[in-house]
C-alpha cells in the first residue's frame, strides 16, 4: 500500500514502554511544554500542545458580562449565631 506523506514528514520507529506503545520524537518536532493531546482522525494519531496560558489569562481575555445576576441570597432566612 503506498503511502501518501507530508513532504515535512520524518520515518520513526515504534518501541514498547511497558504496556505503552510509544516513539522517539525528532527534534525538529518536539513541542514545547511537558504534556500533549492525542487524537485519531481514521489512522493518522495527531500530537498538539496544550495551550500553556493560565486560568487567569484566559479569563481576562473574555469580554465582560452586563447581565444583572439576582440576589439570591434576599429570600433566606437570616442566620443564627452559632456558639463553638
Amino acid at each position: 500500500m503506498m503511502v501518501k506523506r507530508n513532504p515535512e514528514s520524518r520515518q520513526v520507529r515504534l518501541f514498547r514502554n511497558n504496556r505503552n506503545q510509544a516513539i522517539r520524537v525528532p527534534v525538529e518536532f518536539e513541542l514545547p511544554g511537558k504534556e500533549a493531546l492525542i487524537s485519531r482522525d481514521g489512522d493518522r494519531l495527531i500530537i498538539e500542545p496544550l495551550p500553556t496560558g493560565s486560568l487567569l489569562e484566559l479569563l481576562a481575555s473574555w469580554p465582560e458580562i452586563d447581565e444583572h445576576f439576582p440576589n439570591v441570597d434576599e429570600t433566606l432566612l437570616p442566620l443564627r449565631d452559632v456558639k463553638l
